[in-house]
């Protein structure tokens, strides 16, 4: 057994729980990268193994999702939205209601990665405008996004994954989560109002200079976006629909495709390309399956009991070792557990929860964090306050729902 792997991984994995590497000028994809290219540089992998090891399906995916995103970013929606929000709110509880309920519903259907980066900016500039306590309408954006992303397979990277993997479908999550999804955002709304309902009283926003939000192009953007969904849900196949509509938007807009290209978050894929060879050779270290043969995860959803556990280490696991690395550790192990398709599902709806227990549990949360570091960004105790309690209640609340659903 080669230690090569594990070395490289552990390196890789504490090199990406710095935001930024100011003595090597290297971001997160630029870590993945490297430790990609020193598994195989290094023999942890072959070059064959290596190119293997990069799921296309999820990759592509996350691709159409996000060029379908890259349209309401040219198409200027969120800042056209931006006077007709602070128009029908009035007032700062309400804009951060009207906040919470927009990231949240918008990420199942653009990925919360890509509502914070189209919102995170819009949300900033109004608290400049409106001269606002900045913590509760940036903590809105980015708890939102991604308690609002569990409802469907295209809501965030994790879930396009075990979608994959698990062989999930997108109309069966839809139905069995979307319950799920709902109450996570209402208790999403709640704690932030209990938090801050000082802070959201006693004054009202002041009108801004009015833009048309009835633009034709966003009209059929959105439309498209819609339409994408109704086809998942006949049970086409992921990838290929969200790349199908990223390329009937090219058509239908009939635009100069070089506007697009700097929408796409390239750097995502890439990291996402780079973790996919990092953990392959973990994997094939052989230390995952001696570690699962002492603790096997069928040991832990042993019984009614066991399933709550089993959320437990899928809600900690995914804070531990990232969300994504971690689906890819426990994969085999999944079919091992007495029903693989609502391990599946527990597995998405915790990984996704677990991106609301601290600032580093999601790449949306950085997103926002970055955006306003101008006015005083978000600060991690700021974070947990909220995202801790958040996470919990959620994924007890989603456990409790999956277990019940499954017995019933």
């Amino acid at each position: 057994m080669s230690p090569i792997g594990p070395i490289i991984f552990v390196v890789t994995y504490i090199l990406i729980c710095f935001r930024r590497l100011t003595w090597l000028q290297f971001d997160r994809p630029a870590v993945a990268l490297f430790g990609a290219v020193a598994c195989v540089v290094f023999g942890a992998l072959t070059h064959e193994e290596a190119m293997s090891a990069v799921d296309g399906s999820t990759i592509l995916l996350l691709f159409g999702v996000m060029g379908m995103g890259a349209f309401l970013a040219v198409d200027g929606l969120f800042q056209d939205f931006e006077a007709s929000l602070v128009a029908f709110t009035r007032t700062p509880a309400r804009l951060m209601a009207c906040i919470v309920w927009t990231a949240g519903i918008m990420s199942a259907f653009i990925t919360n990665d890509a509502v914070c980066v189209l919102g995170a900016p819009v949300v900033v500039e109004i608290i400049r405008r409106q001269q606002l306590p900045p913590l509760p309408f940036l903590l809105a954006l980015a708890t939102a996004a991604n308690t609002g992303s569990v409802m469907t397979l295209v809501g965030n990277p994790q879930n396009m994954l075990c979608a994959m993997l698990g062989d999930l479908s997108y109309r069966e999550h839809l139905m069995l989560m979307l319950p799920v999804g709902i109450f996570g955002l209402i208790v999403n709304h709640v704690l932030l109002y209990v938090s801050f309902r000082r802070e959201l009283r006693g004054r009202v926003l002041a009108e801004t200079q009015s833009r048309s939000t009835r633009n034709p192009r966003t009209i059929a953007t959105l439309g498209i976006i819609a339409a994408t969904a109704v086809v998942y849900a006949l049970g086409a196949n992921l990838p290929w629909t969200a790349t199908s509509g990223f390329v009937l938007l090219m058509l239908v807009h009939r635009r100069n495709t070089r506007e697009l290209w700097g929408r796409i978050d390239w750097s995502l894929l890439l990291f996402f390309m780079g973790l996919f060879v990092v953990v392959e050779a973990l994997m094939k270290s052989g230390i995952p399956e001696l570690v699962f043969v002492r603790l096997p995860l069928a040991a832990a959803a042993d019984g009614f009991g066991g399933w709550f556990r089993l959320s437990g280490i899928f809600l900690i696991g995914s804070n531990i070792v990232s969300n994504v690395p971690f689906i890819l550790v426990v994969k085999d192990q999944m079919a091992t557990l007495p029903d693989a398709r609502l391990g599946w599902e527990m597995l998405a709806m915790a990984s996704t929860f677990a991106g609301n227990l601290t600032i580093l549990g999601s790449v949306a949360n950085i997103i926002v964090a970055e955006n306003a570091r101008d006015i005083g960004g978000i600060g991690f105790m700021q974070y947990v306050r909220i995202g801790l309690p958040l996470a919990l209640i959620s994924t007890l609340a989603g456990t409790i729902w999956l277990v019940l659903t499954a017995a019933g």
